[in-house]
Parts: C-alpha cells; structure tokens; sequence
C-alpha cells in the first residue's frame, strides 16, 4: 500500500511543471552579495511546498519511519545496507528522482530531490548519502550530458536496478582533484584507462562506475574526461570497503584500473571537458550535501526534545529549564537557516541562475549546524546520549563528513571568499 502511494506521490509531483523563473537581481546597493527574485506577482516563501511536494515529502518520511528506522542500527553495526533497504528505494523511485518517465524515472525536480534527502537523513544518513550521490551526481551528468544512446542503456537501471558512482578522488587528488593521475590512452576505438580511484561513494553496489581521467595529459587538467565504466569491464576492481567513522552503512571503497579498455562511445559529455563537469555538478552535489546536513541536525533534535520533556531533575523537566530553552531555541533557529541557505539555493538551482556561493554557503552552514546540533544533542541527553541505545551518538559520527566529502569547508569558504571578491570589484 506504502509503495502504491509512493507512486502516486511521484507522478504527481511530475505533473507539476517546471516553475516560473524570478530574475535575479541584486539590491540597490553597488556592493550586493545576496540574489532576489522578482516576479509580476507575489513571490512564494522560499520554504513553501506545493501540495505535491508536501505529498512527497510526508510519503518519504512515512517510508523511512517503517522500512528504513528499523534497521539503522543493525545496518551501522554491519557496515552495509539492507537489502531490503536499497530494494525498497528502487521499487519508490528513490533512485531515478529527476529521471525522466520513458527511461524508467519519476521525473520531479531538483527540489523533490532536496526534500527526499532531507526526510531519509532524519533516520538514516547513510541511507540518505547513497541516494543524493546516485541521484545528484551520477544521474544528473548522465541526464544532462548523455547521448540518447547512452540515456536508453544507462538511465533504466540506474533508476530501476544498481546504483552509480561518481570516481573523481584519487590518493593523491583530494582537494586538488585535478592533479588526477589516472590516465586514459587512446587504442583504436577504445581508451585504455589505468590508474586508481579512493574513497569512492557506492561502489560496493554501483553497477556503473562515472570515472574522470586524463585522456591527454599534455593538456593537463583540459585532458580531463569522463568516462563510462561498467563493473564487469575487464581489469576493473572494487577494492575492499572503508572501516569509517560514520555512515558506516554507505559503501565507500578503493577502485584500481588495470589496462581497462573503454568503448569510445562511453565517453560521457565532451573531450576534455571532465574538469569543468565535476566542479559544475559538484556544486548541485553540495546543496544535497547541506540537505542531508540539514536533516541529520532535525532528526537528531526530533529524537531529543521528548527525552528532555519527560526526563525529571530537581522536581522540573528538563525542557522546562530556561538554560536548556536558550540552548534549545539557538539549535532550532540555527537548523532554521542552513535549511533556509539549503532550500534557496534549491530553488536558484532550478530557476536556472548563478548558485555557486549559495551552494557553499549551504553546505558550509549546514555541515557545521549539524556538528554543533549533535553536540548540544548528547549534552542534553547526559550519559545515555554517550551509548548506542540512543541514536544521538549515531548522528554524532555521522554529521562529521559533511565537512569532508564533496569539497571541505574549506574549500567552500575559498568559494565563497572569491565569489565575494568578484561581487566586491565588479
């Protein structure tokens, strides 16, 4: 019954349309560093959600309540996803969410995208991480990018079957990530690629495999090509899983590439344009990234407040404490802007415009209120916040990536800083 209301959430949700655009402009001031949207009539409320995407958002939620919460805590112990787990997010169209209908997708948009991840975050953010990462980078270059060829072998299962992974990260290439080593060597109608991929997101299920390398190393980073690489490739293989601190259910491990012969035609996009796709859609990346941040920190306060209002001390409640409602009040409101920064640059994303800065800013942001949420989280809680029978410690070691992977908060601040720069001298 879940699963058919599911459905009907989805198809609802693409029948919307895409929605009217605002300009973006800046404010009188010469020196403006924030977007406003105009429109002929009144603007919605950046947290506004059309009833359909309510309906979402409430199926999804209602979804990871029953199918997913009770099997975090075995998941986290056993370092790997449920079965029924990842089935459950195919068979709901978790996994093809902006893909269109005729390759199999539930064709919504980048917003019901944001919501979805949100919602899983608030109980499971591995299970949330391996759907925005499927969803946010390997399906969008390949919706965006792909040829038609390419869209009617790929975007079925990935949207029905097996996960994606996007291969940028090498040993040496974290941050500087265009000081790839991985090379590709032109033979004939094939590319011959070797080299070796880390840390590298679902790639213990991924069935496809996005891999950036250098086909013309002359060039430097302008040599930089994706490639499609399909699990079963001759001379490709996943390496062991990491041992992590946190979203210890999301499979992140080591690719090695010995003398792997891709087809010409699994060249995803342009020649030499792989540099320029991965900072592109990492930037779409990051604004999933502070959504899972930003739903992480909720989950956590929702798993908290009803502790502190039936837990007494000193003939009081907790929550009744004014120490604990300033405490309190500051996470809420610190919750309330990430997902402000996070739905913005949402909706900017689908509008069309620049969202470069607010997508750092809403990762940044996110990644760091979510840090803080958790720590106030077990503070509150006291010694049983430090146990695993509660599920703060969980969010505790789960929130940390969010200041690592997909570009760190420092690489955001440096975003952010030369964005500003920009707006400053222009």
């Amino acid at each position: 019954m879940l699963q058919n209301v599911f459905r009907h959430a989805v198809r609802s949700v693409a029948s919307i349309g895409a929605r009217q655009a605002p300009a973006v402009i800046g404010s009188s001031s010469k020196y403006s560093t924030s977007s406003f949207g105009t429109a002929t009539g009144p603007t919605s409320p950046v947290t506004y959600l059309s009833e359909d995407e309510m309906v979402m958002k409430e199926t999804v939620a209602k979804l990871a309540q029953e199918q997913i919460l009770p099997l975090v805590k075995k998941m986290d112990e056993e370092h790997q996803f449920d079965p029924s787990v990842v089935r459950a997010l195919f068979d709901n169209g978790l996994m093809g969410i902006e893909v269109a209908e005729q390759y199999g997708g539930s064709a919504c948009n980048f917003m019901t995208t944001m919501l979805v991840v949100e919602e899983l975050s608030k109980v499971c953010p591995a299970t949330a991480a391996f759907v925005d990462i499927h969803n946010t980078l390997v399906n969008s270059l390949m919706i965006k990018l792909g040829t038609e060829e390419q869209k009617q072998k790929y975007l079925p299962k990935l949207s029905q079957e097996f996960s994606g992974s996007f291969a940028l990260s090498e040993p040496s290439a974290g941050s500087d990530a265009f000081s790839l080593k991985t090379t590709a060597k032109k033979d004939g109608n094939h590319y011959v690629l070797n080299g070796t991929k880390m840390w590298i997101s679902n790639s213990d299920l991924s069935g496809v495999f996005l891999i950036m390398a250098n086909a013309n190393p002359s060039a430097g980073y302008r040599g930089i090509t994706t490639f499609i690489v399909e699990r079963e490739y001759e001379g490709f293989t996943v390496g062991k899983r990491e041992s992590k601190l946190g979203i210890c259910a999301s499979g992140t491990c080591t690719l090695h590439m010995d003398n792997v012969r891709v087809p010409e035609e699994n060249i995803l996009g342009e020649f030499g344009k792989g540099y320029q796709y991965a900072a592109g859609f990492l930037n779409e990346g990051r604004i999933g990234i502070g959504a899972q941040m930003i739903g992480l920190a909720q989950g956590c306060l929702d798993a908290t407040i009803p502790y502190l209002l039936e837990r007494k001390q000193f003939g009081s409640d907790l929550y009744s404490f004014q120490g604990m409602q300033h405490q309190i009040a500051t996470v809420a409101t610190e919750i309330e802007a990430a997902r402000l920064l996070v739905y913005n640059a949402a909706r900017l994303q689908e509008a069309g415009v620049p969202f470069l800065k607010q997508a750092a800013m809403a990762k940044y942001y996110a990644s760091e209120v979510a840090q803080r949420a958790t720590v106030k989280c077990i503070d509150w809680m006291g010694g049983v916040g430090f146990t695993k029978d509660f599920p703060q410690e969980k969010f505790y070691r789960d929130c940390k990536i969010g200041a690592i992977y997909e570009g760190t908060t420092n690489m955001q601040l440096s975003t952010i800083a030369k964005v500003l720069r920009k707006e400053y001298q222009s």
